[in-house]
């Protein structure tokens, strides 16, 4: 499994990005690479509030999973940006995740271009920007895996940490618009290409009762949702296991550990 560390200048953000890459280009089985010639299967996989692109990597199991089923995994740094577009300029959170950096990403590595082979998923605000962002580009991702997801933000007025959702400015005119998951629902659906959804929360989460929201409102608009309650709170134990039930959720390749330092019989 190949980890790689990148950065460019990305022109939506006019700034140098860092970005992680998990690549199963090296896979070796007992007849040799099995990753040659591959377009891969990519899942762009968002951090959250506070976090970074090496999140997923220090706290889940991601790297030996997508190893282990053929599939890449991009995880770039989205700062505290709630992944859309800002009124800022150069702060163009959205364009970045759904159009600049799946095309960058095809432009340095082998992966597929087809929408059915592309993924979006998160955590907290990532799960937050997967839905937003899978839903508003939905002719570039086709499944959106949303762990714990950050909805409560059209909710939230009693400042602390969350005065960072100033970057919506006015949260409730932001409600109107495909920053809100539901709006962003309906304009995918008008453009008939709604991404499947995985949904999940933890029943220790204070985040529980705004995801049960959209759940059911998803459910009325007979989403192809699949949504799963688990133990655990708003934690990397949590995290951890969902990624993983995700990944077998996604059309993916059956599981196939190959050769490896963990690993060295291949099966």
């Amino acid at each position: 499994m190949a980890l790689i560390q990148m950065t460019y200048l990305s022109k939506a953000l006019l700034r140098t990005v860092e970005v992680q890459v998990i690549l199963p280009v090296d896979k070796m089985d007992a007849a040799g690479s099995s990753g040659e010639g591959t377009d891969f299967k990519t899942l762009y996989l968002l951090h959250g509030f506070l976090g970074s692109n090496m999140d997923w990597i220090s706290g889940t199991c991601i790297q030996r999973w997508a190893e282990a089923r053929n599939l890449a995994v991009v995880m770039p740094s989205g700062e505290n940006s709630f992944y859309f577009d800002h009124g800022l300029p150069n702060n163009a959170f959205g364009t970045f995740v759904g159009r600049e950096l799946p095309a960058m990403m095809r432009r340095a590595f082998p992966l597929s271009d087809r929408r059915e082979d592309t993924f979006i998923g998160g955590l907290s605000m990532g799960g937050y920007g997967a839905l937003r962002n899978g839903l508003k580009y939905c002719d570039t991702f086709s499944h959106i895996i949303a762990l714990s997801s950050a909805v409560h933000v059209f909710d939230v007025n009693d400042g602390g940490l969350f005065d960072a959702l100033a970057c919506f400015r006015e949260i409730k005119d932001a409600e109107k618009t495909d920053l809100n998951p539901k709006i962003a629902f309906e304009n995918a659906r008008a453009q008939n290409c709604v991404p499947k959804i995985y949904m999940s929360c933890g029943r220790e989460d204070s985040l529980l009762g705004a995801n049960r929201a959209l759940k059911e409102f998803f459910e009325r608009q007979d989403a192809n949702l699949t949504y799963v309650e688990a133990e655990g709170g708003h934690d990397w134990d949590f995290w951890n296991s969902q990624i993983h039930e995700a990944l077998e959720w996604l059309p993916l390749e059956k599981e196939s550990l190959g050769i490896s330092s963990g690993h060295v019989q291949d099966r």
